[in-house]
């Protein structure tokens, strides 16, 4: 079969490799139909997140079950199904518990309670590096799909493809930002960071009925395309400063209720930030982070979705404790929601697929990437198409 293989930072082609099988009676294989780049998949791409042997990439896919375990009763022969990207067991104590991001059982050889830079990890996830289980991800022709039983669910035949691709990661894990603010309806929101995971961010907030959404990037072609879909307001990010005082200014001098970081640890940074991060032996910036936190009002909530891989020093500890902020952060338990979110696509309250720019074979996989990454020909969504 095709499938985009990560070999080194950099490099991701369209290789042939093996078919799936499958090795556990509760296991499915995908042909898959659809697939896209996400931005986490970028972390990989730039050497951010260290993996050293080749992998298929990808967690966001989809596709028609053609082989299952004799363990699957759910699911049939030609089903069309759409697939979170946590890998989970669905029987474990976090997963009874709906977060099958701790998932007990599907990351055996790095799981731990710590949650270090390379040991004790969390569950497994498709398609990101041997320390998160080493599963092979659905960039590719076909998929092994483990813990079939739980993960999977069934798209309505109304619906096409591209409308349902994104309750793999982007449209939950915006939603769960806004989630976590626990919103009232009424509110300001801040999204720090116009790319798909910030545009689902501020989808979910209109879903909340926040009456203020303000978008921030640093590039105004993404700003100009979410306001174009969402009506919100957007800051072009020169600097920290400059944001956060305009963010004050638009909320009569508090700032937002929710402030959202859909950027992580690798944001747009100068020479001066670059060195800095060299001299402190860390990798990237919190920049964004602490932007939020002097974004939100006191007593606010800071959701953290963006991806933060180790530890930094000289954090604001003092700050958050001084305003009260609360900060809730991680990745996101797609399974305890997505049946929700399906219905609110089905229903036509929320547009998922109006955020893709780029639609591409797999064969051109390693051109998808680099104009995702260089952020290129208006790009903000890539999709993949596993058979052209």
């Amino acid at each position: 079969m095709k499938a985009a293989v990560f070999h080194a930072p950099g490099k991701i082609t369209c290789d042939t490799v093996e078919d799936p099988i499958i090795k556990d009676e509760n296991d499915i294989i995908l042909r898959v139909t659809s697939t896209a780049i996400c931005g986490s998949d970028l972390h990989m791409y730039s050497g951010g997140i260290p993996q050293a042997r080749p992998m298929v990439m990808g967690h966001e896919f989809m596709g028609i079950v053609e082989e299952k375990g004799k363990n699957i009763s759910n699911l049939h022969i030609g089903d069309r199904v759409v697939i979170p990207f946590p890998v989970a067991c669905g029987s474990c104590h976090f997963c009874q518990n709906d977060l099958p991001t701790a998932c007990e059982h599907s990351n055996p050889e790095n799981y731990g309670p710590e949650g270090g830079l390379v040991t004790e990890k969390g569950g497994a996830l498709f398609g990101y590096t041997d320390l998160y289980g080493g599963y092979d991800g659905g960039q590719a022709q076909y998929v092994r799909v483990p813990y079939a039983h739980f993960g999977p669910r069934k798209v309505p035949e109304n619906l096409t493809d591209e409308q349902v691709l994104f309750l793999t990661d982007i449209f939950p894990t915006g939603y769960t930002g806004v989630m976590w603010g626990d919103l009232k309806g009424g509110e300001t929101v801040a999204v720090f960071g116009a790319g798909p995971v910030g545009s689902m961010s501020a989808k979910s907030a209109a879903l909340y009925n926040a009456k203020k959404i303000i978008v921030i990037d640093t590039l105004q072609y993404r700003l100009d395309q979410i306001k174009k879909l969402t009506g919100c307001e957007t800051i072009l990010w020169e600097d920290a400063e400059s944001t956060v005082q305009q963010i004050r200014d638009m909320t009569d001098g508090r700032g937002a209720d929710l402030c959202i970081d859909a950027v992580g640890f690798e944001p747009d940074r100068n020479l001066l930030d670059r060195a800095k991060a060299v001299l402190n032996f860390e990798k990237g910036s919190v920049k964004v982070m602490e932007a939020c936190m002097s974004a939100v009002k006191r007593g606010g909530i800071v959701s953290v979705l963006g991806v933060y891989p180790m530890n930094y020093d000289n954090f604001k500890l003092g700050q958050i404790f001084d305003k009260g902020i609360t900060i809730k952060a991680g990745q996101c338990n797609v399974h305890p929601i997505i049946d929700k979110l399906m219905d609110h696509v089905q229903s036509g309250r929320v547009i998922l697929d109006d955020i893709i720019t780029h639609r591409l074979s797999l064969t051109d996989v390693a051109k998808g990437y680099d104009i995702f990454n260089k952020k290129e020909d208006g790009c903000v969504k890539v999709v993949l198409d596993p058979w052209k």
